[in-house]
């Protein structure tokens, strides 16, 4: 049976990826960006209350859609489609959009007065911090796709390996809640581990792995919709002591800020897979709709969120409004525009490794350009 609610996580995260990089031109602790304009604590704060669960959520869906591509194909094909599906359209997101968001970078952050094409030599040669603030060489939010297709690579040897060595593996174990929220011991430790640009394979692995094994257990799923307000308590605790730590107690806080980071990511994590599971395992034109586009929606965001943010410092008043709300607003609009456009242009959907808009079908019938980026 189709798992509705995964499809619906996915588009509802991707929908926060416009005012969760807008809300980086005003982040408090120095880091610099595309576009920044002055620190803002609130701002700031929804950046880190967002930070520890959003996306290693989409890590771990993507386990449990793996796991559920995996019962009806051979790996191989599962590989073939994951070149396809990630590694086509992350080199052409880092060769289409990346270099227009590097070049502003560089604009705003180093005073380059250059043409825009003059700037391409840069950005294939200046090769830093991977970032692309200062111009160089990056692959902005395309790093999801390379991580996941080289976690794919690991699922995949995984797989090939329990196929010849286990006989029959348990997928009925009833794991006990206290245990399954016990899965969050480890994550303090992954934070820093095998991480570039601050991005933690570690941290992915394990919740990829945690869905392919863990939450594709029919009674786990049950768990986590039983105690979805349990979870979602203690996440909502754990992310607002992370905010205050961080953000507003003006101390530095050390392990302790760094352990209710990790009780965020994975109590949220488990609340938001209960509460999907109770009230999002549904169709309707609206996530159809949504669902169809966002992986479109994630490949364009960027460069509009970025594109808006720089015309609209041009305006007077320069307050949060001119600079957050309106470049916001405007990037949703114009990435759901582009985003129509794509998914009914063959060439486009290839690039961005989806597939052409078929609105005869139903979503059971079709695959959409979300189910693409995380399940073949």
């Amino acid at each position: 049976m189709r798992k509705h609610f995964i499809d619906n996580l996915r588009w509802l995260v991707v929908i926060l990826l416009i005012p969760y990089h807008a809300a980086q031109a005003f982040n408090t602790w120095g880091e610099t960006n595309y576009v920044f304009f002055y620190p803002d604590k609130v701002l700031s704060s929804l950046i880190v209350f967002l930070s520890p669960f959003f996306m290693p959520l989409m890590f771990m869906l993507a386990g449990m859609s793996t796991k559920y591509s995996l019962e009806k194909r051979s790996v191989g094909q599962y590989l073939l489609e994951r070149l396809k599906r990630l590694v086509v359209p992350l080199i052409f997101g880092t060769l289409a959009f990346c270099p227009v968001m590097s070049y502003i970078g560089d604009k705003l952050n180093l005073g380059y007065e250059g043409s825009f094409f003059a700037h391409y030599g840069i950005f294939f040669t200046r090769w830093t911090n991977l970032t692309g603030y200062d111009g160089g060489f990056n692959v902005g939010q395309f790093w999801f796709l390379l991580y996941l297709f080289i976690i794919s690579l690991l699922a995949a040897v995984v797989v090939t390996v329990m196929k010849k060595t286990v006989k029959k593996p348990h997928t009925d174990v009833d794991i006990p809640f206290p245990v399954i929220c016990l899965f969050v011991i480890p994550l303090p430790l992954l934070f820093d581990l095998l991480s570039v640009a601050g991005k933690s394979f570690a941290d992915y692995i394990y919740v990829f792995f945690i869905g392919y094994f863990v939450m594709t257990n029919e009674k786990t799923l049950e768990k986590t919709e039983k105690y979805r307000y349990v979870t979602l308590a203690a996440g909502l605790v754990a992310c607002s002591l992370s905010v205050y730590m961080f953000i507003w107690s003006g101390r530095n806080f050390g392990i302790l800020n760094v352990i209710a980071k990790a009780f965020g990511e994975w109590f949220m994590i488990l609340a938001l897979t209960g509460i999907g599971k109770h009230s999002l395992d549904r169709k309707g034109k609206i996530p159809e709709y949504m669902s169809s586009r966002s992986f479109p929606y994630f490949s364009i965001h960027f460069i509009w969120t970025v594109l808006f943010q720089y015309w609209f410092s041009h305006l007077p008043g320069g307050g949060v409004l001119t600079l957050f709300v309106l470049p916001v607003i405007a990037a949703f609009v114009a990435t759901l525009a582009c985003s129509e456009i794509c998914i009914r242009i063959p060439l486009l959907c290839f690039l961005m490794g989806t597939k052409p808009a078929a609105p005869s079908l139903s979503a059971d019938n079709r695959r959409d350009g979300t189910d693409q980026i995380l399940k073949p």
